[in-house]
């Protein structure tokens, strides 16, 4: 019997460890429970299918980037065009990073989309939120030119996918990859300062 209770936080830790370990074709939720010291009916009791554990694993996963992109999204010391900047390079090395140094879990993500998940969906309006905020302070503050706020984020994010889609990953190592991507963020805000 574990010593510890046993809370859907603890599950998702031991998921991210098994993940890892044996990636998402061969992690089971025995291997989950196993590495809690519980049944895998103790693990079902909190996450009724295979399928919810990987989504709710995969959502904490991505909302830590969320919350790190909030953070850049929330910060009052600089100009729009500057935040907008920040986030966009947040984004691209939250999700190089992810890719580089978390394969398995990022394959999970890859996963997910092929399952068609409604958690990589909410993310992306989560995203694509942030980015219509700093849009907005931007047409507040006399900085950017954007009749439609959340038309621009929506392109804002699509003219990026390049940067953060996890398709692209392979081609996130090339040595030129920071040099294209600030190409492409001062055009598009060039363009919005017109």
């Amino acid at each position: 019997m574990p010593t510890e209770t046993l809370t859907a936080e603890r599950i998702l830790e031991a998921t991210e460890e098994v993940l890892r370990r044996y990636g998402p074709a061969k992690a089971t939720v025995v291997d989950v429970a196993r590495v809690l010291g519980v049944s895998h009916g103790s693990v079902y009791r909190h996450f009724r299918t295979k399928a919810a554990l990987r989504e709710a694993v995969t959502h904490r996963w991505l909302s830590r980037t969320e919350v790190a992109l909030a953070e850049l999204t929330d910060a009052a010391d600089r100009p729009a065009p500057e935040k907008l900047h920040a986030w966009f390079a947040g984004l691209f090395e939250a999700k190089r990073h992810k890719a580089g140094d978390d394969p398995e879990l990022f394959a999970t993500y890859g996963v997910l989309i092929d399952e068609s998940s409604g958690v990589v969906e909410e993310h992306i309006e989560v995203l694509i939120g942030q980015v219509r905020s700093i849009v907005e302070e931007g047409v507040r503050d006399g900085e950017f030119t954007a009749p439609e706020p959340d038309a621009t984020a929506r392109a804002l994010f699509s003219a990026t996918a390049h940067f953060h889609d996890p398709a692209y990953a392979p081609e996130w190592r090339k040595p030129s990859v920071d040099t294209e991507f600030d190409a492409v963020v001062d055009l598009l805000l060039r363009g919005l300062r017109a």
